[in-house]
């Protein structure tokens, strides 16, 4: 009886494993972070249409061409650049502007909210210049992933 009911929690416990491993492997950080921060200006689908592009004085970019635009390369230290506020876009304003803010900026005290899981990635210190620089790395990641052939 005993040897019975161990069989049924392992084939639980493998089966609980598996769905586990499905669902991480359908959930793409990099996209969620791009439609919470970036989808309302450059579109859902990076294409620059997003519902707020007509009425910016400047149209956004379609991120899908960036590596055409560059040699068929992606430029993966510039878009990062541009996202962290290392490099300035005039489009974005001032880093106070765009509509994420200090969404990522690597200041103590995050102004928002944070899913749960950045922090255990961020390690024993928790950094907050930790977090925000795995999701810039999980939006340019994206990016990359969403280039025109």
């Amino acid at each position: 009886m005993i040897a019975d009911v161990l069989k049924r929690l392992m084939i639980a416990a493998l089966a609980a494993g598996f769905a586990s491993a499905v669902q991480a492997e359908d959930l793409d950080i990099g996209k969620a972070e791009f439609q919470s921060s970036c989808a309302s200006c450059h579109g859902a689908d990076g294409r620059g249409k997003g519902p707020v592009s007509g009425q910016l004085k400047v149209p956004p970019s379609d991120l899908t061409v960036l590596a055409k635009t560059n040699g068929g390369v992606f430029p993966t230290n510039a878009v990062f650049e541009v996202i962290h506020g290392a490099k300035a876009v005039a489009a974005h304003g001032t880093r106070d502007m765009p509509i994420w803010g200090e969404r990522f900026n690597p200041i103590v005290g995050l102004p928002h909210t944070v899913d749960p899981s950045y922090w255990k990635l961020a390690g024993p210190d928790k950094a907050p210049e930790v977090v925000v620089r795995m999701r810039i790395l999980a939006v340019v990641d994206y990016l990359s992933r969403i280039q025109q052939k």
